[in-house]
């Protein structure tokens, strides 16, 4: 078993990159099924989702080439399943973007339902919705998503959302660009890795348009071909970085994002009391001495605050000076990690979607769980402010969307490291 060992009250210095993102590459990456050619794609982040995607692809056939190491040539020219294996689909939730590539190419798809981390009820009601509109029969039986087009080939069609659901745009956006005639989506989502995937698309001849507006518009064409382009920075990693100075104090300049992405993080967090400057494709944010001020967090859909950075910015609101209110607009089960902040000391109530938290002087180091990846994000967060050592286990929840993160923020100052205990040992003591 590999845990991370924090020992916190260092305050972060320096600079930091920030890399691909994560929730653009887990899309962008199955849309080459679409490409008659070969994809180079370029800022790809080196996270085990990632991994896992390219490892489907190569089952299905694809021919994947690493460049360096974040830089993927991909060619699906001479993929032939269209059915995705079990045992590696269920393990990401991304894996139901195959499902809208798979359409759009094969006009047929069998993938297993959506894994990935527990946030409560995730249906794909909306994704499935958007298909069949299409021309798409769809049933469930034997653990799969079967879905296919009676003559092989989608036809367009007006499909409103009846929520606002990122990943049925992005899924609906993948089947349709091949598609016959017009597909549009109503009440679609915003987001930035939105806009990166229908930017992907365009640069290989497709034909959206409206892609970060609630109108998305996608005249299917004959055939994509083959391109270069380069993913977006993670808005997630950024914000997770600028909470982390937040909580431990200290100087770090931020690199390679698009600072508008970032706009509802800055916002709440110069609420606050930090200090952030802006300098072209870089953010230097600063905390000095003193508690900072409490606030109220309401996620929501792009451009609000974004649900994925909603546990870290907890882990500061447990150091603000007085209450702070989190009300959760998008996910179901999203205070998990409640119990482990009160590990910690945070003084932190939850009924349903509102959280209530009364910030304390310090946290305490203890050991702790990484129950999501962005609980174990926060987690980490909570851990570089505490005074003593946190120890977090369950760290591959965390690898799923953080690149290199120990030694990025080892390199900050930050006295963080990973250890694996044997497994006899960690057996002997109760473990497992």
């Amino acid at each position: 078993m590999t845990k991370y060992v924090i020992r916190g009250g260092n305050p972060l210095h320096g600079e930091v990159d920030i890399s691909g993102a994560k929730n653009a590459a887990v899309a962008i990456l199955p849309a080459a099924l679409l490409v008659d050619g070969v994809c180079r794609i370029e800022n790809v982040p080196e996270i085990s989702d990632v991994t896992m995607i390219l490892g489907i692809l190569r089952d299905l056939g694809a021919k994947v080439t690493m460049i360096n190491r974040t830089t993927v040539e991909l060619d699906c020219s001479r993929v032939y399943k269209q059915n995705v294996p079990y045992e590696l689909a269920r393990q990401i939730r991304a894996s139901y973007y195959l499902i809208g590539a798979l359409l759009g190419r094969f006009g047929r798809a069998e993938v297993p339902p959506p894994g990935g981390c527990d946030l409560g009820v995730r249906p794909i009601d909306q994704h499935l919705k958007g298909f069949a509109a299409m021309g798409t029969r769809i049933q469930v039986e034997n653990g799969f998503i079967h879905a296919a087009a009676p003559n092989g080939r989608l036809h367009g069609a007006q499909v409103y959302l009846d929520v606002v659901s990122v990943g049925a745009t992005m899924n609906i956006l993948l089947a349709a660009a091949l598609a016959d005639g017009l597909t549009i989506i109503e009440n679609a989502a915003k987001e930035p890795h939105i806009v990166d995937l229908a930017n992907f698309l365009n640069s290989m001849g497709a034909d959206v348009m409206g892609a970060g507006t609630d109108v998305i518009k996608v005249r299917g064409v004959s055939r994509l071909r083959g391109g270069t382009y380069s993913i977006i920075p993670d808005q997630i990693e950024a914000g997770t970085y600028m909470t982390a100075v937040a909580a431990a104090g200290g100087e770090v300049r931020i690199n390679n994002i698009i600072p508008k992405h970032l706009d509802c993080i800055t916002a709440k967090l110069v609420e606050m009391g930090v200090d952030i400057e802006e300098e072209g494709d870089a953010l230097i944010v600063r905390r000095g001495p003193g508690r900072l001020s409490p606030t109220n967090v309401k996620t929501m859909p792009y451009p609000g605050f974004p649900t994925d950075m909603q546990p870290q910015i907890a882990a500061v609101l447990c150091l603000a000076q007085g209450t702070s209110i989190l009300n959760e607009g998008v996910w179901d089960n999203r205070y998990r990690y409640a119990d482990e902040f009160r590990r910690m000391g945070a003084n932190i109530q939850v009924n349903g979607k509102i959280a209530v938290i009364e910030g304390v002087d310090s946290l305490t180091g203890a050991p702790v769980c990484a129950c999501d990846l962005r609980a174990g994000a926060a987690m980490i967060v909570a851990g570089l402010a505490a005074q003593g050592t946190t120890e977090i286990d369950q760290i591959y929840h965390i690898e799923r969307g953080y690149e290199n993160i120990v030694a990025k923020l080892s390199k900050l100052g930050a006295d963080i490291r990973e250890i694996t205990i044997p497994e006899e040992e960690w057996r002997s003591n109760g473990v497992g």
